[in-house]
This record gives C-alpha cells, structure tokens and sequence, in this order.
C-alpha cells in the first residue's frame, strides 16, 4: 500500500493500481468511457480521465498512470476541467441527442459524465451526421453508428476476452466504425456482452430494444441454471416478466460475464417457448397461448389435458400407490438442493424406494465418490486463471460451461498458464505420463475434468486413475492446485451432496450406516433397464426427460413405453413428456424458484424468487411435500426457508449454514469449519 495525495486528501491505496481505481480509495470518480478493467490493460483511448499530476507538465490519463507514493493528483484544478469539458464537448459533435428514445437513456454512462463534467452548452451547429440505423451487427444485437463513441470496447472484448477476432474498427479516423472484419453477423458464444459493455446506446439487444425504460422496471439478483457455469445474473423485471438479464459480477464464479444462452433465453421463462415445433402440440400451449406448461395436466383418452391440481395430484398419488416400492426417480440439473432432498426421502421414506439418481454418467462407487469430492482436492474456479498449468480431461468447456473457456484463456493469455488436453484413453494408458508431462509447468496445478470421464463401463476406472494421477500431483497438499468437475447437468454437484444417488444418502452418507435396510437402488440405467423388464412400473422426472439423453434413447423409449405410471415435472412438453407422462405438473423457471444450488467447486448459491409464479404453477418443493403428506409421510416443511433448514441439518458438511450466510455471492462449504465433517473413505465399513 501506498500513500498519494489527490484532490488535497491524503489516500492509501495498492501500489501501481491505476489512479482512476485508486482515486475510488479516497471516494474521488474519475469519468471515463474507454477504461475497463475486465477487459486488460487500459488503452487510454477517450481520454475522458485526463488528470494534472504535480511535477508532470502534461495531463496524464488517470486509466494508464500507476499511482505511486508521494504522488499529487488533482482531477478538479482549471486545466484537468477545461480538458474533460473538451472530451465531452468533442464527443457530443455528432452524438445524436435522442435520449427520450434511446434504449440507454437514464442507465448511460455519456449521459452522466455529460451532466456531471460537461460544460452544458457546445460550441458547434453545424449539422450532425446521419448513417442508416439501426443495423442488425447480429441476430440479437442492432449498431446505431451515429452513436457510436469508438471507445474500443466491444472490439477489444472480441479480440482480446473472447477471442473470436470479429469485430473490428472498418476505416479511419472520422469515418471509423465498428462491423465485423468480413461484414458477416456477429457470430459467437460471448456475443452479448459487448451490449453491457458499450457505455453509449451504440449496441442493443434487439430482443429489449425499445421494451422498457429505467424506471418502469425493477432489478433481481439470481443465478442463471441453464449449465454448469451457474452465473450470477440481474434480471430486468416488468409487469412480473422477465424483459432482460444482464451479468452479476461474481470474481469467483463468472468473472462478470454472461454467454449468450444465459443471457438471451429469457423468453422462456416468460413462456415464450425456444422452438415453436417442440411445443405446437402442447395443450397447455393452445390454452395459455405460450409455450410453457403453466397448469397441471393428466392423460386422458391418450392426449394430456389440463386439470385442477387436486384431480392432478390425486391421479399422482394413486399412480404411486399403485406402484408402491416398484418406483425410480431421477432429478434432473435445473432442479434446487431442496427439492433433490425432499425427492430422495419421498421415495426413500414414502415409497419405500431406493432407486433415485441424478448422475447423467451413472453409478460409481461410494467410496470413489468420497474421494473424488474430498475438500482438500477441490480447485476454485478463479485457480483456472492463477494456476501454472491446467489439464482439460474428457471436456469441452465452451461447450459444457461455457464461461469457464473464457476463464481458461485468460490464465493462458495474461499469466502463461499453461494448457493441456487429454482424453479418458490417455488417462488409462497410465497417469504417471500425464503427470511427467505437467510436472515442469509448476506446483499449481488444476484437472478440469468432464462428468463423462467416469461414465461407462470403465467408469470406475477412470476415477480411480484420475485420483492416482491427483496423489502423483500431490494436489491435495498445494493451496490453488486440485480437481474440479464440470457435471453433465447444472446442479450436479448439490444433487448428490443431496442424496439423490441410488448408493448414497445425504451428505455422501452410507444408506446401510443411517439405518436404512433397503438394497442399493438402481442408478438411471438401471432405472430404465427395469421399467424395460417390467421389474418397475412407476417413474417420477423432477425437470428431466430422459429421451434427451441420446446414449440411452432406445432403452428408455421401450422403458416409458412399459411404465404403467409417468409423474412429470416439466416446463415444457417435450418429447418424453407429451408422449409417455401420465401427470405433469408445472414446473418453475429459476427466476420464479426460491433454495439453493451448488457450483462445481462447492460453492452454495441461492435462487431467489424475481418475478410470480405463471398461471397456477406453485413451488416444486411445496408439491413434493403434499404429495409426501398424501402417501402418510410428513416431511415437515412448510415454507421455503424451512426446505432449506432441513437441507442444512441433513448434510452434515453443510451444518450451521443459512440463507443469509450465502446472500449474494454464494458461500463455497470448503472453507467452513463445518467440512471437517465430511465422510472419509476410512470411516466406510
């Protein structure tokens, strides 16, 4: 830390941090347009930040200049203001003044800076220039040129944070404007985040574009479920819809970044549905006119008709009666802790049935389990940028979770990390080769591993070869080195740590160690295979349908053929729902859900609800818990908070924990005193 003097106050702040970030130390704002500090090293390119430094005969850019100790910095003497009036008057020369109609109006950075460092009147009359607007830079996102303040920022962020090089600056000095470098759309995964980053109205989302104003909206913190990543999003709320979702900055989880699915699927959650040939024979579509199931349903005369929630869950219960213990239940990703656990003991303690999964790769070995999870193992998300060297085992990440390939090209591009691929054949061949090979890149160490590394037949294996590969590393012994998974579905992780494993209960426990008599059940497979043969006759899906999963299509097609009994919970009909489920109950989309979800590297965050529940759709854990109570179980849960609670009493590791501990930014169980529970593979019998 270092002392400097800005303003005529005395301000400590970190050495060589820039002064516009240093200057905040001392509660001073410097204004500036082209400075983001997501996007690297500063270019110094719109020159808003000019700032006087004693003994400095010219103005510096506060953006690029360090501070150091000693420094004097004055950012409202004569010359610094007369520098910044002629910034703003000179970008304002050809600004269109369209506030009342610009989709940035009263959220623009231009506006601000133009009212709190502008002079007020302009020196110029002429004529401003016009260009055709808007036009379309993508599907999704429109460019005013006449805007447009070339402040590099979108360019810099395709060039240097996405690096999918497609944005440019076409011709120069006055006439520059940005387009993509071969005049095709803007094509990517990132794309969206160049609208969040223009601090003008240049770039819009086409989707908002001209949806709402500032103050006819509200904002709601969540956490995007739509894959792994689980980023924190702010949800732009209106008339109880959801009209847009923007990044939530989360240093430890998404770094301030959204993909494109994250951010632009909303319409989903309103009820608008992702493709119109899915869902054109979904009753519920036809009566709500919207995609999405917003009301109960059951099969009737071989079609799903819309019902009253008792008829709905008096069918449910007598299809589970019916089947009694010769029922399997699988939950898929989207689906909360909560409602994992109220799942599993549901089907555990009322029907009597062991058979519940949520693991896409199928069964492994309790004890393998144990181990591969072990809190001294487990890598943050943030190692991926800091370690010396990454391994990629058996994934995708752009497209498993997407927000982490983007993490991983920042530790390659600003820090040398070094980075490795390797398949499931490679890992078998023999680990000690794998480990040879990162040995020299350093101690920091992360293997970023894929679900389906352990899927299959040699499943087993490639787990046991992954940790004899952890111990050659010695990843458990080195602070920012370790294992981290990326599972097949959103909430993998919590789901487990759930207890809904066919092996495993609550907090990774031993089923026979908690007193519970019943055989191990069958994982997902297993499931199918048995409703195939007749063994089972009943099948609960909490957000999942299983004819998505392309590897085992065939089985389970034959399998709900032979179901005598289907409960859904669905928010669309899908394939597997329309044609094989007997009841289906709404399900809520995550800006409507309230509990708790668990990111790969363990960190609990928490869903809150932003928007009403659509039509008649009530909490998945509220129906759980009646449907529960109507088959003589009591699982003693009456409000969300309460689902909660139990959650936190049921997974040892997880003890102590609260609503209000995880609040915004999520809370990683590893590093609570609490994890000194968690089951070792010593204390299995």
């Amino acid at each position: 830390m270092i002392t400097f003097t800005i303003d005529g106050r005395e301000v400590r702040a970190p050495e060589n941090a820039m002064l516009v970030d240093a200057a905040k130390h001392g509660d001073v704002e410097i204004p500036v347009f082209c400075y983001e500090p997501k996007l690297g090293n500063p270019v110094g390119a719109c020159r808003m930040c000019l700032v006087e430094i004693e003994g400095i005969p010219k103005l510096q850019t506060g953006c690029s200049t360090p501070a150091k100790d000693g420094m004097v910095v004055h950012t409202q003497s004569e010359r610094a203001r007369v520098a910044q009036q002629a910034v703003v008057e000179f970008l304002l020369i050809n600004h269109p003044l369209d506030c009342p109609v610009c989709d940035k109006g009263g959220e623009c950075p231009l506006q601000d800076i133009t009212f709190g460092w502008g002079a007020g009147t302009s020196r110029f009359i002429e004529p401003k220039r016009h260009f055709v607007k808007p036009l379309a830079l993508s599907e999704r996102i429109a460019i005013d040129r006449e805007r447009c303040i070339l402040c590099y920022r979108c360019v810099r962020f395709s060039q240097e944070i996405s690096e999918d090089n497609q944005l440019v600056l076409v011709e120069r000095g006055a006439h520059s404007y940005v387009a993509t470098f071969d005049g095709h759309p803007y094509e990517a995964t990132f794309t969206g985040n160049i609208i969040e980053l223009c601090p003008v109205g240049a770039l819009t989302s086409r989707p908002y574009r001209f949806r709402a104003r500032p103050w006819d909206i509200e904002d709601a913190g969540s956490v995007c479920t739509l894959c792994p990543s689980q980023c924190n999003v702010t949800l732009t709320v209106r008339d109880e819809r959801v009209i847009r979702v923007l990044a939530r900055d989360n240093g430890e989880v998404d770094d301030g970044w959204l993909c494109d699915r994250g951010r632009f699927a909303y319409p989903a959650l309103g009820g608008l549905p992702a493709t119109a040939a899915a869902l054109a024979d979904a009753p519920a579509a036809a009566e709500n006119g919207a995609g999405r199931i917003t009301e109960p349903m059951i099969r009737d005369g071989g079609q799903l008709r819309v019902v009253s929630w008792e008829r709905a869950m008096t069918e449910a219960v007598a299809g589970l009666r019916r089947a009694g213990e010769r029922v399997g239940a699988i939950a898929g990703g989207q689906a909360t802790n909560e409602e994992g656990l109220l799942l599993a003991r549901l089907m555990r303690e009322g029907a009597g049935s062991p058979h519940v999964d949520s693991r896409a790769a199928g069964t492994l070995e309790l004890e393998l389990h144990l181990a591969l999870n072990e809190p001294r193992l487990q890598a943050r998300v943030s190692d991926l940028e800091f370690a010396h060297a990454v391994l990629v085992l058996e994934g995708d990440p752009i497209r498993d979770a997407p927000i982490l390939d983007l993490r991983l090209r920042k530790g390659v591009r600003r820090h040398g990390m070094k980075l490795i691929r390797a398949t499931r054949e490679e890992l078998l061949a023999g680990p000690r080769e794998l480990a040879d090979k990162l040995a020299g890149a350093g101690e920091e160490i992360v293997v970023l591993w894929a679900e389906r590394l352990t899927a299959g037949p040699d499943g087993s294996r490639a787990a046991a070869a992954l940790l004899e590969l952890a111990d050659a590393l010695s990843l458990g012994d080195v602070e920012g080195a370790g294992l981290l998974e990326i599972p097949a579905h959103t909430n993998g992780r919590g789901l487990r740590e759930a207890g809904v494993l066919p092996n495993a209960g609550p907090g990774l426990s031993d089923p026979a160690a908690t007193g519970d008599a019943s055989p191990t059940g069958r994982d997902a497979a297993g499931i199918a295979e048995e409703l195939a043969a007749g063994e089972l006759t009943g099948l609960y899906l909490l957000q999942s349908d299983p004819l998505l999963e392309p590897a085992d299509r065939e089985v389970w097609e034959r399998a709900l053929e032979r179901a005598a009994t289907v409960v859904a919970h669905a928010s669309f009909l899908t394939e597997g729902i329309r044609e094989h489920a007997d009841v289906v109950f709404p399900s809520e989309a995550y800006a409507e859900k309230e509990g708790t979800i668990t990111h790969p590297d363990g960190r609990l965050q928490r869903l809150r609800p932003a928007v009403a529940h659509p039509g008649s759709i009530r909490a998945e854990w509220s129906v759980i818990v009646e449907l529960a109570s109507r088959l003589g179980l009591d699982l003693e849960v009456l409000t969300g908070a309460m689902a909660s609670a139990q959650l936190f009493e049921s997974v040892p590791f997880y003890a102590g924990l609260t609503l209000e501990e995880i609040g915004g930014k999520g809370v990683r169980w590893q590093e609570r005193e609490a994890a000194g529970a968690y089951p070792t593979r010593e204390q299995l019998v």
